[in-house]
């Protein structure tokens, strides 16, 4: 069984203000997209850039999550910091899942184009940094899943199966 990632960013959930969404969230999809047996590796931290990056390296290097999927802090604001941390750990940018994120979410959300969401590698893990809005989280995973499965495996990671309910992926015919 391979362990997922999943990171919530938020001052507020990571407090108890409010109850964390967006995790929840993104299990769902993990739930509804995957049929290779999984379990959830969650975290949330504030929007502190040192505890993302302990989260990051921990799924990283210690759990060896082969994806690890955030939600939050990718906005302007001053406390959205994310996409620093994501840069912070991994060995290498994939600047075209971003790219496609925001202009997937463009379509809907004129606003979208202020996300600063990012991926990249560190290791054998894909990082994915999602927006914090749950109905943001399916859409934007959707938007680069075609490249998600084969990206997992080029990194060394396990080669996943998926139910129906998955977007179509794809794994070039020499792969």
């Amino acid at each position: 069984m391979i362990s997922l990632g999943i990171v919530t960013i938020s001052d507020r959930a990571s407090t108890g203000v409010y109850e964390d969404k967006s995790g929840p969230a993104i299990r769902d999809v993990y739930t509804r997209w995957l049929a290779t047996p999984w379990q959830e590796a969650y975290r949330l931290v504030p929007d502190e850039q040192p505890a993302i990056e302990a989260a990051l390296r921990e799924l990283a290097d210690d759990v060896r999550c082969p994806l690890i999927v955030t939600t939050g802090g990718t906005g302007p604001a001053p406390r959205d910091v994310t996409p620093e941390a994501t840069v912070a750990v991994c060995d290498r940018i994939l600047p075209g899942f971003g790219e496609q994120m925001r202009a997937v979410s463009m379509q809907t959300v004129p606003t979208a184009i202020l996300s600063r969401q990012i991926a990249g590698s560190r290791g054998a893990s894909l990082i994915i940094n999602l927006p914090g809005k749950p109905v943001a989280i399916e859409e934007c995973l959707r938007a680069v899943w075609a490249a998600v499965p084969y990206c997992v495996e080029l990194l060394g990671g396990p080669r996943l199966a998926f139910t129906d309910a998955a977007p179509r992926h794809h794994r070039p015919t020499s792969a």
